[in-house]
């Protein structure tokens, strides 16, 4: 598929506890093309953080394989995943992760000055915007409500320019009105820039707002999706 951005392949990971081995993925064929909004649904325990933290390349897998891009996760060394998550992916976690001592502004553009570059003040001036964001940029974290912390977790994850989104429970701290404010805006986001998202909840209501949905318990994929659209989606069950 030419125009697939996530793949893996027979996805596997074990962990000893105890005597007993957890199958936390257990053979996941997953697949998503450019520029899908995609949630995986399923309760806690089910895998799907540790599917996130695989294509994130956060994580090692026991067995199986990773593509991003069309590159092979497995086949890059610890330095070489490092700027691959600079670059291709940007993150949004549960927490925010803001740093209490950096304004607005300064948290959104950090991964890119991290990774040696000059901020596009254009550029993050148009994400601040869309994410109504525009007045708070001089203001520190602690003044701003959740929902706002976490449209600058979302602004500082599209500031880099990555072609890949992963968002790890986004709206878990947040109420319903402000979860599905975030999520609307993150979509726009998405849209707006031309990125793929890939969306962990357990909120069945969060879910609905993608364009896909992929149900996945105790470590297998149990329910293929469809693209809300009505096109064919890109994903396949494993078995």
């Amino acid at each position: 598929m030419n125009d697939e951005i996530v793949r893996t392949e027979k996805l596997k990971k074990y962990y000893r506890l105890g005597e007993n081995t957890v199958k936390a993925l257990d053979g996941v064929d997953f697949s998503v093309k450019e520029r899908e909004f995609v949630s995986i649904i399923g309760r806690s325990g089910s895998g799907k953080s540790t599917l996130l933290h695989m294509i994130g390349g956060l994580d090692v897998p026991t067995s199986g394989e990773v593509y991003v891009g069309g590159k092979r996760l497995s086949g890059m060394k610890r330095d070489q995943l490092a700027v691959f998550r600079r670059r291709k992916v940007g993150f949004i976690f549960q927490s925010y992760n803001l740093v209490p001592d950096l304004n607005v502004y300064e948290n959104v553009v950090l991964p890119v000055e991290l990774d040696g570059k000059r901020a596009d003040r254009r550029f993050v001036s148009e994400i601040l915007e869309l994410l109504r964001l525009e007045e708070k940029r001089e203001a520190l974290p602690g003044t701003l409500s959740g929902g706002q912390q976490q449209r600058v977790a979302i602004a500082r994850a599209v500031a880099s320019k990555p072609s890949l989104i992963l968002a790890d429970e986004p709206t878990g701290n947040l109420d319903t009105a402000s979860g599905h404010d975030v999520m609307g805006l993150l979509k726009v986001a998405a849209k707006h820039f031309q990125q793929t998202v890939i969306l962990i909840t357990h909120d069945n209501d969060i879910a609905q707002m993608a364009d896909r949905i992929v149900h996945i318990e105790d470590g297998r994929i149990v329910e293929s999706g469809v693209e809300r659209s009505g096109k064919a989606g890109g994903f396949y069950a494993g078995k």
